[in-house]
């Protein structure tokens, strides 16, 4: 990668709900409101977060996943990203030194992209005992550099002025206290955030989040502790497209797809056409593979239930071309979902399973794929990098083609997951690299 590429800073915390997603969008959208050109990533597997980081700066987020990509994968999307703007407000996952052992932990990405930590540390029930969390974070071994801290849901004055009493023994810099205030509530639900594109009045909301960020915290200062972004030479990906022209279901049931997967089709030469499944869209005839993502068709079970335009367009195009639904998807090429009252909805039936939202139980965890015979987008056998996260349940007995062998992160085996049929396939595994 040559040429520019602008300094960059990553929102961190010692655990998760300190409030990193809203300092990151706030940060964002308040460099936004002062006429730079900002870029977002987040660490780790997340379809949501990136939303708000695209709402914020106008830009697409990507995602940065120390376990599922190799380094310098990692380093080459990030460097990418960091082109052709002015700064990187990126956002850490879980805990600063959390994840599926250390490649996987924001510190590495940290490390990879050397971007300095700006921690944000809850304060509610505490005081000056915030500083020292924050400063055990900073001098923990091998922990990367941290270019100051941001306080969040101080109540008062007062309180504020014990959090940064705190501070004065410490060569750790305060960025700012910022006060509880109701405009930083964001709505939520069983997978995380509610997502950005079905919230009509997040860009006022955003405005809102900016200018409490702006108010409590020193812009000057946490903009002048970025750092250049680490370069890196541009990466062949290692996933070819599933087709030469991908019909790419995509709405509010259908949204949970990494947008640097569609950069490495696209650079491999690929078309991505998008239509939606709830506005009963068949997808394009034209294509020659459909990608099916995840989201929540649970939510929608019946109204998808009832796109006759759709669902007649989904059997045509799998009677002559592949189809591949991740979590979400596959739950739609499944026979039927069960929403959270228990109704069952009919669905596709283009592979024998059934699946329940009522009856829950959640699944998360990193995942390596290894694909059987038969399957049409990646080389039998040759491993994938992915995820699961989904509280469905399969209601219905082993039956059919399992779609691949899965590992845990800890290399243990899952046994086969998914199914498929003719060129139809799925399973709740979402594909990162």
């Amino acid at each position: 990668m040559s040429g520019r590429l602008a300094p960059g800073l990553l929102v961190a915390a010692p655990r998760s709900g300190a409030g990193k997603t809203l300092v990151a969008i706030g940060l964002q959208r308040a460099f936004v409101r002062d006429g730079l050109a900002v870029a977002a990533a987040k660490c780790g597997p997340d379809y949501i977060d990136p939303g708000f980081h695209a709402a914020a700066t106008a830009r697409p987020s990507i995602n940065l996943d120390g376990f599922a990509m190799a380094p310098a994968m990692l380093q080459g999307l990030a460097a990418r990203q960091a082109s052709s703007t002015d700064l990187i407000i990126a956002e850490a996952a879980m805990g600063l030194f959390d994840g599926a052992g250390k490649a996987s932990t924001a510190a590495e990405v940290a490390r990879l992209t050397g971007w300095p930590i700006v921690l944000v540390v809850d304060a509610e029930g505490a005081g000056q005992s915030v500083a020292a969390v924050a400063h055990g974070l900073a001098t923990f071994p091998g922990a990367p550099a941290v270019a100051g801290v941001i306080v969040n849901r101080v109540a008062s004055e007062r309180h504020a002025a014990m959090v940064a009493e705190g501070f004065e023994c410490l060569d750790l810099p305060l960025f700012g206290t910022i006060r509880r205030d109701p405009a930083l509530a964001v709505a939520s639900r069983h997978l995380g955030l509610v997502q950005a594109r079905e919230d009509g009045a997040l860009d006022g909301r955003l405005d809102a989040i900016a200018a409490i960020v702006a108010r409590d915290c020193d812009l000057g200062a946490i903009r002048a502790a970025a750092q250049a972004t680490r370069p890196a030479a541009p990466v062949t990906p290692r996933l070819r497209p599933p087709g030469q022209r991908i019909a790419l279901a995509a709405d509010d049931a259908f949204a949970f797809f990494y947008p640097h997967l569609a950069s490495w089709w696209r650079e491999a030469g690929a078309e991505i056409r998008t239509f939606s499944p709830l506005a009963d869209e068949a997808p394009p005839a034209d294509c020659d593979a459909c990608w099916l993502p995840g989201g929540y068709p649970e939510l929608h079970a019946g109204r998808l239930a009832s796109n006759a335009r759709f669902m007649a367009g989904l059997h045509a195009f799998a009677a002559r071309a592949p189809v591949h639904g991740e979590c979400g998807g596959y739950m739609l090429l499944g026979r039927s979902i069960a929403d959270a009252d228990g109704t069952v909805h009919p669905m596709a039936g283009l592979l024998p399973v059934d699946t329940s939202f009522a009856k829950r139980k959640m699944s998360l965890g990193y995942r390596q794929a290894r694909l059987f015979e038969g399957t049409r987008f990646a080389d039998a056998d040759t491993p994938l990098w992915g995820h699961e996260y989904h509280h469905a349940t399969i209601t219905s007995a082993d039956e059919g083609r399992p779609f691949a062998r899965l590992a845990d992160a800890a290399g243990r085996d899952l046994g086969p997951a998914g199914h498929r049929a003719g060129s139809v396939s799925g399973s709740f595994f979402h594909l990162i690299a």
